[in-house]
């Protein structure tokens, strides 16, 4: 073989390797249908966005509609809704389960401080931590979970209206598909 055959070769084992199977794809893809068909009112009223990306589904919760300004405790509407999702999750969860919290970039205020908050990225550590408690008190397994806090980080809208600053004030979970 010569130099551009092996190269061709290697690159394509690489492509190759980067696919997910058509079993692995199907699954995630019931997956998906699952979880959007159980949360259609939610989607249709704009609480809760669902993704399919290659090889995961990213489920992002408006934050509003699990805690109140300034805090991190879920109120029972909140659990609610995330207690819809975990039944979902509790028996396709193979893999790692990503909870990843967003802020607006509004300031910490007096309060917040107060209570031992020195910045957005604390506080969205704390909301995407509220939501494991949860999700682990449902049955999701506590060893595949894993919480990061990005605070202003990633915005999905401007923060310079107060219906950007609420679309960034979100959590993220995202389900890595079979094999990831």
């Amino acid at each position: 073989m010569n130099r551009l055959s092996i190269a061709c070769c290697a690159i394509l084992g690489v492509i190759l390797a980067g696919c997910v199977s058509a079993q692995k794809y199907d699954a995630l893809e019931n997956d998906y249908n699952q979880l959007s068909q159980q949360l259609s009112g939610e989607i249709a009223s704009d609480q809760v966005r669902i993704t399919r990306l290659q090889g995961a589904i990213k489920v992002a919760v408006n934050s509003e509609l699990l805690f109140p300004s300034g805090g991190w405790e879920m109120p029972q509407q909140a659990q609610k809704l995330i207690a819809r999702i975990a039944p979902i999750l509790v028996p396709i969860q193979q893999t790692q389960l990503l909870i990843n919290g967003y802020t607006d970039n509004v300031p910490i205020g007096p309060e917040l401080k107060a209570r031992g908050i020195r910045n957005n990225e604390e506080l969205s550590l704390k909301r995407a931590q509220a939501v494991a408690d949860f999700l682990i008190a449902q049955g999701v397994k506590s060893n595949l979970v894993y919480v990061k806090g990005f605070g202003d980080a990633n915005p999905v809208a401007s923060n310079d209206t107060p219906a950007g600053r609420a679309k960034n004030r979100r959590v993220e979970i995202t389900l890595n598909g079979p094999g990831n």
